[in-house]
């Protein structure tokens, strides 16, 4: 008891409340300032740009509530369980390394991957099995033939960029709540029946630059939400009349517009685009670009030409992921209308302000107040404010260093 009434006179001095308020700052430094010297951080430290650093690994002195990091352009082979403690993270970008396995122990808070541009030569039932918060997974220009979903799984995911693979057959079992499907760019030759069946919310199917010939009648008849299918460069056996009438009788039906009807019929059929008031679809889909933590890259027109690594198809013009709307309230509009995406904000860091406010009352006639004792009296009632204040932003900083 004796010790704490010691320290409680103690940080009531000046000196003292002086020598706390230097180890707090340097202190506090230590626990929310981390940022690797290899990196570029921002918003606090928790935006972190790791990309294109020549890392062979994870660079070391990340913060623990880091909710944006960026390792793209690198050259890592392996981060199996090194990020699993980040619970805070909700965008990892390792597009364009030499993965040669989807990383296991990821956070299982993450919304967004990109592990376009690696080496990746399947995804298995357990690899994405426990990210029920996944919004958005970019597995683009990489080695892929298979992929496989567990049922129920990915809840939460919206858009799924398959695009520039080596799949042969349309993955079945692909999460329900789908609404983008970039599967574009690759060796398909056939869809299963029935395998569509499961995706009521899908919207946006891009299906250009496979090798189909026909497709089974009925086959996209389940689709209810679509929106926009593209069935441009593929090889369509258009003498067989019979299939190939099917489909576009399908095609000029449904409420969907589709883009490269088979056998060059026509650009574009279907109904939607017959309400559409002037407008153009405006899509892609390739390989999409690293992420870069400044998402002001994005909101005006993409990344830099040493980013750009970018296989485009020939008429296509705007990455299917990167469309307005597609990331809900994770888009901020600016005042030219464009969308910023993957900005997130957090609460800043306010300092201890003290101000004191005076509350005028008028004065007795017959008795003058003593300012100088009331003005002594604030004096050490502010002081004493500061420094308990300064005392516990250094307790609970110490805390803070410990626990991390």
């Amino acid at each position: 008891m004796e010790r704490i009434r010691a320290f409680i006179m103690l940080y009531r001095t000046p000196l003292a409340c002086l020598l706390l308020l230097l180890l707090s700052g340097v202190l506090g430094g230590l626990v929310l300032s981390i940022c690797p010297a290899v990196c570029s951080c921002s918003r606090g430290h928790r935006v972190v740009d790791c990309s294109s650093r020549h890392l062979s690994q994870l660079p070391p002195g990340l913060q623990h509530n880091i909710r944006f990091l960026n390792l793209s352009q690198n050259s890592l082979r392996g981060l199996e369980g090194q990020l699993s403690h980040y619970a805070h993270l909700r965008t990892l970008d390792l597009s364009y390394n030499l993965l040669g396995r989807f990383p296991s122990g990821l956070p299982r808070a993450l919304w967004d991957i990109r592990a376009a541009g690696n080496q990746l030569r399947a995804l298995d039932k357990n690899d994405t099995a426990y990210h029920w918060n996944l919004r958005v997974l970019d597995l683009s220009a990489n080695e892929l033939e298979r992929v496989v979903f567990i049922n129920n799984t990915l809840p939460s995911l919206h858009a799924l960029n398959l695009s520039h693979n080596r799949f042969w057959t349309v993955p079945t079992n692909m999460p329900h709540n789908l609404e983008m499907v970039d599967l574009s760019h690759n060796y398909l030759v056939q869809i299963l029946l029935g395998s569509l069946d499961r995706l009521p919310r899908l919207k946006r199917f891009y299906l250009h630059a496979n090798r189909f010939s026909w497709v089974p009648e009925g086959v996209f008849d389940r689709l209810e939400g679509l929106e926009l299918l593209t069935l441009g460069e593929n090889p369509w056996a258009c003498e067989e009349e019979e299939n190939i009438t099917r489909l576009l009788l399908w095609a000029d039906h449904t409420r969907a517009t589709v883009l490269g009807c088979p056998c060059y019929t026509r650009p574009t059929c279907g109904q939607a685009h017959l309400a559409t008031p002037g407008g153009e679809w405006h899509f892609a889909s390739y390989t999409e670009p690293p992420l870069g933590a400044d998402a002001r890259e994005l909101g005006h027109g993409g990344l830099p030409p040493a980013r750009a690594a970018v296989a485009t198809s020939g008429y296509l013009t705007k990455s299917a992921l990167l469309e307005p709307g597609m990331h809900g309230d994770r888009g901020v509009a600016n005042g030219s209308g464009d969308q910023t995406l993957f900005v997130f904000t957090s609460t800043r860091s306010h300092g201890l302000s003290t101000r004191t406010s005076t509350t005028g009352r008028p004065h007795s006639a017959t008795k003058k107040p003593n300012t100088g004792s009331t003005r002594s009296r604030g004096h050490s009632l502010h002081t004493h404010i500061v420094c308990s204040a300064v005392a516990l932003n250094l307790l609970v900083t110490v805390t803070a260093f410990k626990a991390s």
